[in-house]
């Protein structure tokens, strides 16, 4: 019972679709409607600029984090995992959108991964920053991060329900990144560029 209900509140905080909701009460636009789409915190930083984007990554890590947080110290290290997945499949599919599509998970797989493995999220996100300073390609960076989580899970040791979960999020990030694969391919991929002033000012910086 107890455990079921954590799962369940995973998926409820996986749900709050933060990407949605902020451009909505900051911009008045539903971000569905311009750029790719997507409500993920990268549609967000093309669209309205770094510092919109990065509340928006900050609050889809801090979901994945509570979700994998509240299973793991009310439950044990099985149901934290267990938790942060159903949390993953609310970002995908939120409850408070109608179960239509969300973003891409990237951001809250680094937040589960943060609550059930530390070191393996924090080297994940290293190899993230660093492909796409190398790329400015935000598909590729999310791609290469998610594949290297296993990787770091075993060699930080990590117990099989842990292993188990970073196997999952880099097969489930590189499929739901497909299309952008596609655009890759066709040299149709939108590229960032920025600069540091432009960061701080929070204003839009991509080129096609």
């Amino acid at each position: 019972m107890k455990e079921g209900l954590l799962i369940a509140a995973g998926y409820v905080l996986g749900s709050l679709p933060w990407g949605f909701w902020l451009p909505l009460a900051v911009k008045r636009v539903d971000i569905r409607t311009v750029g790719s789409g997507n409500v993920g915190a990268t549609n967000v930083w093309r669209t309205f600029g770094a510092r919109l984007g990065l509340s928006v990554a900050l609050l889809d890590i801090g979901k994945g984090l509570a979700a994998g947080l509240l299973g793991r110290f009310v439950g044990d290290e099985l149901i934290g995992v267990l938790a942060g997945t159903a949390a993953l499949a609310g970002h995908y599919r939120p409850l408070f959108l109608g179960f239509a599509r969300g973003g891409k998970i990237v951001a809250t797989t680094g937040g589960v991964a943060l609550a059930v493995a530390p070191l393996v999220s924090v080297c994940g996100s290293a190899v993230w920053i660093l492909v796409f300073l190398a790329t400015r390609y935000a598909s590729i960076a999310s791609i290469a991060a998610g594949a290297s989580l296993p990787l770091f899970a075993l060699a930080f040791g990590a117990s099989w329900p842990v292993l188990g979960f970073t196997i999952g999020a880099a097969v489930a990030i590189a499929a739901l990144h497909h299309a952008n694969v596609g655009r890759l391919l066709r040299g149709e991929e939108r590229r960032a560029s920025f600069s540091l002033a432009r960061l701080l000012r929070g204003r839009p910086g991509t080129s096609p």
